[in-house]
This record gives C-alpha cells, structure tokens and sequence, in this order.
C-alpha cells in the first residue's frame, strides 16, 4: 500500500532559510525510513534560494513587447520568460510555450506569481538547478538521519491535447526519473517491448494530491511504499530531446 503523509509545520519560507534542517525537523513526527520518497515542492526550494524577481526591474526587449502583444501579456514578465528560455515552442492569446534552460517545455517558463507575494509585481523563478538541489537533500538526510530517502522537487505543468496541470518532477535523486519495464512479461507471457514509466513524474502527481495548487500550506509530502529500481536517477533523463519532441 502506498501511503502519502504530509510533512506540517514548516513556515513560509524566507531567502537564505537553511530548508534541510527545517524539513529535517518537521519530519521527525513521520519516522522516515529509507525507501521512503521526500516529495518537495519546487517553490519553498525556490524561496530559500531567493529567486524572486522584480518585474518592475526587467526592461522589456522589443522582442518582448512584441509578443507582449500576441500573447496578451506583461512584456516585462515576457521578457523575463524569454531569458529562463532556449528557444519559443508556442504562443497564442493568452499562452506563451517554452523550453526552459533545465530541458523541459512549459508554459511561462515556469515562473509563478502564486503563493508569491502580496506585490503582484514580484514573480519566483525555478530553482537553479533542481536536480542537484535534491541530491543535496538526500545526502544530507542520509548524514543527519541515517535513511536513504528518494528525493523529488515537483512542481505543476500542463500537457499537450489535455486539460488541466499536474504535478512532474523537476528535480530527482535516489530514485530513477524514468523505469525502463521493456522486456517484463505481461499476463499472457508477452514481453513488453516500448514501455518506460515515467516513475518520478507519477509520484509527485500523486503527492500533488496532498500538496495541493493554492492555500493547503503543505510544500512536503513524504511517499511510502513505492516499489522501484535502486537505479540513481535525475529529472534530466525525463524530458525529451527536442529532435524527438513533436511538440516543440
């Protein structure tokens, strides 16, 4: 049985606050043992790091405010949109579609206005670099606690032809991003020829469940139960390069 617990008690977050020991602190109350999966929002990561921009700050580009007009947006946060990005996938009213420096396509290149701050002009970036920040997380939780904890930094996009966003992983360590089942036998005996689970991404959609998009005040949830590889894995190996991306 898998089992999603959340992870109370920790504030919001500040710039420059040590999020391993308050994490570290908060879990105590759950007993975590190892195998057991810490899934963290990519936001209070995101806080701690300070990442928070000023769009009053950012000079619009002409490119900016050009597609400003297009997508109906603030050049400004357009602006800031096209420095997080390699390269524009799409863009409508209303929509604008990147690739993000990390590797993943998204909408606004992942930039947040919610659960930010009460200046609707100070926006929040990703983490710098997810993958390595939970890394970080897993090494330290295995110095202080003694548990060997997967570690996954989530955070909420949408999916092409679908409605709605989820949870996906944007940051891993301890588990694969990706599970290869080719080869295993189904019911009948047949050996699954295509099939790669994307292993990460379903656990921080489940845990998104108790995490939630708004005022759940929940950026922890800890996963129990996961049966999975022992493979090392990072979030990189989950996004699609864009010579393969049909979408892009």
């Amino acid at each position: 049985m898998i089992a999603l617990l959340p992870v109370r008690g920790i504030p919001i977050i500040q710039p420059g606050d040590d999020l391993p020991t308050i994490l570290q602190q908060q879990l105590a109350a759950l007993a975590p043992k190892s195998g057991d999966i810490l899934v963290v929002t990519s936001k209070i990561i995101s806080k701690a790091e300070g990442r928070f921009v000023n769009l009053r700050d950012i000079p619009p580009s002409a490119q900016a405010v050009e597609l400003g007009i297009k997508t109906q947006k603030d050049p400004r946060l357009v602006e800031l949109i096209l420095r997080e990005s390699i390269e524009i996938s799409r863009y409508a009213p209303t929509v604008l579609i990147t690739r993000h420096k990390l590797g993943f396509v998204s909408a606004n290149a992942g930039i947040d206005h919610s659960n930010t701050a009460v200046d609707p002009d100070i926006v929040l970036l990703l983490p710098s670099n997810p993958d390595a920040y939970a890394k970080q997380l897993r090494e330290y939780f295995s110095t202080q606690l003694g548990v060997d904890l997967g570690i996954i930094i989530a955070d909420s996009h949408g999916r092409p032809h679908r409605w709605g966003t989820m949870g996906v992983a944007v940051g891993v360590a301890g588990l694969p991003g990706v599970e290869d089942w080719r080869g295993r036998p189904d019911l009948f005996g047949f050996k699954l020829q295509h099939t790669e689970i994307a292993l990460a991404d379903m656990v921080a959609s489940a845990a998104t469940l108790v995490l939630g998009q708004a005022a759940e005040g929940i950026p922890a949830v800890l996963v129990r139960g996961v049966i999975h590889s022992q493979r090392d894995g990072n979030a990189a190996e989950i996004y699609r390069p864009a010579a393969k991306d049909l979408y892009k």
